[in-house]
């Protein structure tokens, strides 16, 4: 979900941005949408494969810690292990994220204050200010203390959260495939099922056809990403305007040289080169002007260019023109 998230913040920004007055509240509020969002995914992948929706992603599952026999996916989490999953995936991540933003506008806040030195609020939220990177670089330093434990053996959890909510994640088994396979194909009863099964039945599909789109998605979406940050970025944006402003090539100019051939004659009939009215008449594929045609066929095999607008010209770009009569 962590590269889920930016790739469908900045759509809703695209969104917002394209009709505020319409969809400015999804990005006023987008931060407590994808939590409503997200509770919704997780729980559905804790109760349906006792794993959150990344882990199962990747083909694990989530055990009690003391347990010794390993339960099948299918069985769920006990409801004490659920509910504190559930809650540690979903409001731990909510909350540091809040905190992160409230920092933010606080230190803008202090570079910009009009309040003054010695007023309570302002000593309070400076003291907050400068207490905030020790209690964050704690926080870090927890988790990366639990994964070099893990690393080294000597922890079961690689992260602190799995060790609050009191499991531990273990690969899946071809049993708990199976299992997942049957559970995910079967459910019909031969009775006939009542409304209120119809209506969970319909929104069980409906998040569980959510959360397949979300997992196979899952590559697409990265990539996505990737691309926006790739996209927008200085050094890309400045090969695009060095490709698009390339200069206008200038219109062609009269290259002959000496006086063999001045401007174009008056007549249509006559040949630009000799002045004289044409015999042979032969057209240049490459400018359209119709010259004679020992004219142009020693021009062009000298100069190897048109003689009036001066494209480069072959001989194999002469044509013969016939009237109607021969």
């Amino acid at each position: 979900m962590a590269a889920v998230k930016p790739a469908l913040q900045h759509l809703v920004k695209v969104v917002a941005e394209s009709n505020p007055g319409r969809y400015g509240f999804l990005w006023r509020w987008f931060d407590e949408i994808y939590v409503l969002l997200d509770v919704l995914l997780q729980q559905h992948y804790l109760a349906r494969c006792s794993a959150s929706f990344s882990e199962n992603f990747y083909s694990l599952k989530r055990i009690p810690t003391n347990c010794r026999q390993q339960p099948l996916a299918t069985a769920g989490l006990p409801k004490r292990q659920h509910w504190k999953s559930l809650l540690l995936l979903v409001l731990v991540p909510y909350l540091k994220g809040k905190l992160e933003k409230l920092v933010s506008s606080l230190r803008e806040e202090d570079e910009y204050s009009i309040h003054p030195p010695s007023s309570s609020w302002k000593r309070f939220y400076r003291a907050f200010l400068a207490a905030y990177p020790f209690v964050n670089m704690t926080w870090e330093g927890w988790f990366l203390i639990q994964q070099l434990c893990y690393i080294l053996g000597k922890a079961q959890h690689h992260s602190p959260m799995l060790r609050l909510a009191g499991v531990r994640l273990v690969r899946l088994t071809a049993e708990d495939i199976q299992a997942l396979e049957k559970k995910l194909a079967g459910g019909i009863s031969s009775q006939p099922p009542s409304i209120k099964t119809q209506v969970q039945s319909a929104v069980r599909k409906a998040l569980g056809g959510i959360a397949f789109s979300l997992s196979t998605g899952l590559s697409v979406s990265v990539f996505f990403l990737q691309f926006l940050d790739w996209w927008y970025s200085s050094e890309n944006q400045e090969t695009i305007k060095s490709l698009t402003a390339l200069p206008t090539p200038p219109p062609p100019v009269h290259l002959d040289q000496g006086g063999s051939s001045a401007l174009l004659p008056r007549l249509k009939t006559m040949c630009p080169l000799c002045r004289k009215v044409r015999v042979n008449a032969t057209a240049l594929s490459t400018s359209g002007f119709v010259f004679c045609y020992r004219c142009v066929y020693g021009y062009v095999k000298t100069h190897q260019r048109c003689p009036v607008t001066g494209y480069a010209t072959e001989l194999q770009h002469l044509v013969k023109l016939y009237s109607p009569e021969s």
